[in-house]
């Protein structure tokens, strides 16, 4: 699970939060819930005209008044079920516009926070939290609040009714409430845990299924089936354990709310009889307090599940704003400087950089890098395992920004240039290819917004950095460019991958092209035709590569070694392979 904020809110301040998101729907919400609220004072009013077709046309046999009588309550259950289709009618549109607003300014927090927030959430939980929590968040708005509002204002309505017919009956009704609310209030404390706590589990093991999935040929290759198994088990298990403590919870809460009012029955029945029959009530009147008491009783038996639903409701709410309170430590200068004709000179000066789960005691990762390239010189980094190299790569483009130092590109800072103006001019090509479950053409495409992929100049683009990655493969797919490639390109094979990966940063067209080691899943002559293609196609284009086979270090203009967090030696490759012992 992440290492998220919890936030501690009142509910009612927690789910204010939303207001925003519903300001311009909260006028149909409104007259959805003024409806409901038509619909249950319809329904209260039924009690008063059987009390008049009772002691009226009823006792007295008037046969033609008890029709009349009878069509009169029709007619008010025929209301009330039309004012019940109008509530659902107004609220449906706008509360599945509320959950698309959400979902999307969700979805484009995601794609503009930090690599380091991404870093340490798990996918997972950030699904669940954009499927799960905003669906209920959207039913909530749809049914739990407007219910929750009317049921209250209708069992005080009634409540204040049952007076009418006589003080003593209605007193010991509403008296009969105070245990609900005693129930009430521990019932929050109790299911407002249960339920933050079961709501992240099921993100933990939502986890569980997309690492599965993502490492079935791991898990298959490895026999590790049964273990993931064993796993996922454990913690479908601990997800039903607090599932079944919510339960427990909420069937506390649910009999406090069933008990009371059937004692109340019992109670008022008793009194109503010895009150008719003291000739303070008439059997008319004490007919239509029962009536309107069972009225009353599924709003009050409601109660409990609905404000079990505001508690969900709420903690769905917190995970969702947890994820858009995150700062965002990558952004847009307030005044950014545009390069209009950027020449592609990349430098770094005094460069360090640590991540953010680094100990105190740690030196940086990259401590101190100097490093410059010249305008359309091709610039190899090599080092150790773990010195730092892919680190450095992910530097220009801001996917990290440096912790001291700068990165510049034509002597300005990336950190005051527009990010969409930084991964316009430099773009990066990383050794673990990703795809997307899209065509051939889209993936190749997908750095160049400014194409239609199916024009002609699109085509023209896409077909050039294909040939120039080598990738004529494509062209043997069932559908060619337009075949629907798998998840994360896993139908195709790693240099496959590569090659379409490498493809659409050359199609991106940059000035300044990044890539961490590219081209290690290719043989050496397809390797050599690929750095062939790549000088002519991007003739005057900075290259940064970083590099372990010789063949690719001695394709490069200059080469640097990268060691201890520093650049140790910067040189053509045949003077440093004869002065460098490294």
């Amino acid at each position: 699970m992440s290492d998220s904020p919890r936030t501690h809110l009142p509910v009612h301040r927690a789910l204010a939060r939303l207001i925003p998101f519903a300001k311009k729907d909260l006028p149909r919400l409104a007259l959805g819930g003024v409806s409901a609220l038509g619909a249950s004072i319809v329904a209260l009013l039924i009690p008063t005209a059987l009390e008049w077709i009772v002691g009226g046309p009823l006792s007295s046999g008037a046969t033609t008044a008890v029709v009349w009588g009878a069509l009169a309550v029709l007619g008010l259950g025929l209301v009330e079920a039309g004012l019940v289709w109008l509530r659902r009618w107004l609220v449906l549109a706008p509360a599945t516009a509320i959950e698309y607003n959400l979902r999307q300014t969700f979805y484009n927090r995601l794609q503009k926070l930090p690599i380091e927030f991404h870093d340490r959430w798990q996918g997972g939980q950030l699904l669940s939290r954009m499927m799960q929590d905003l669906n209920v968040i959207r039913r909530w708005l749809a049914f739990g609040l407007i219910m929750l509002v009317v049921n209250l204002l209708t069992v005080i309505i009634g409540s204040v009714l049952l007076f009418q017919w006589h003080w003593l009956l209605g007193t010991i009704f509403v008296v009969s409430g105070v245990p609900l609310w005693i129930s009430g209030l521990k019932f929050e404390r109790t299911y407002g845990r249960l339920t933050r706590m079961s709501q992240d589990q099921q993100g933990d093991l939502a986890t569980s299924v997309e690492q599965s999935v993502h490492g079935i040929r791991v898990l298959k290759a490895f026999g590790r089936g049964p273990h993931a198994l064993k796993n996922f088990r454990a913690q479908a298990e601990t997800l039903r354990g607090t599932e079944m403590h919510k339960a427990g919870a909420i069937a506390r809460v649910d009999f406090v709310l069933v008990l009371m009012p059937e004692l109340a029955f019992a109670v008022c029945l008793a009194l109503g009889i010895w009150l008719t029959a003291d000739g303070q009530i008439d059997v008319a009147q004490l007919f239509a307090f029962f009536a309107m008491a069972t009225i009353l009783r599924w709003p009050i038996e409601s109660i409990g599940f609905l404000f079990s639903f505001l508690l969900d409701a709420r903690t769905s709410t917190d995970r969702v704003f947890e994820v858009f309170d995150t700062v965002d430590t990558i952004t847009d200068p307030a005044s950014p400087v545009e390069i209009e004709n950027p020449r592609g000179a990349l430098a770094f000066t005094g460069v360090h950089f640590r991540y953010q789960d680094a100990r105190d005691h740690e030196r940086d990762l990259l401590d101190g890098v100097d490093l410059s390239l010249e305008p359309g010189e091709t610039m190899a980094l090599v080092g150790l395992t773990g010195s730092g190299k892919t680190t450095l790569t992910t530097l220009p483009t801001r996917l990290y920004d440096v912790t001291e130092g700068s990165v510049t590109l034509d002597g300005v800072d990336v950190r005051d240039m527009r990010l969409v103006d930084v991964r316009t001019h430099i773009a990066n090509a990383f050794e673990d290819a990703t795809l997307f479950s899209a065509s051939v053409r889209e993936n190749v495409l997908l750095g160049r917004d400014d194409l239609d992929v199916v024009s002609v100049e699109a085509d023209l683009v896409m077909r050039e950095a294909l040939d120039v990655a080598q990738a004529a493969f494509v062209d043997d797919l069932p559908d060619g460019v337009d075949t629907m490639i798998g998840e994360e390109g896993m139908s195709l094979s790693g240099g496959q991958r590569q090659r379409l990966a490498l493809a659409r940063a050359v199609a991106a067209r940059p000035r300044v092209l990044v890539m961490d080691d590219p081209l290690s899943a290719l043989d050496v002559n397809t390797e050599e035709k690929v750095q062939v293609g790549l000088g002519r196609v991007l003739e005057g284009t900075t290259t940064l590569i970083v590099a372990h086979r010789p063949s690719t270090v001695a394709l490069a203009d200059r080469v640097a070694l990268l060691e201890n967090g520093r650049i140790v030696e910067v040189g053509a490759h045949s003077a440093l392979m004869a002065r460098s012992a490294r």
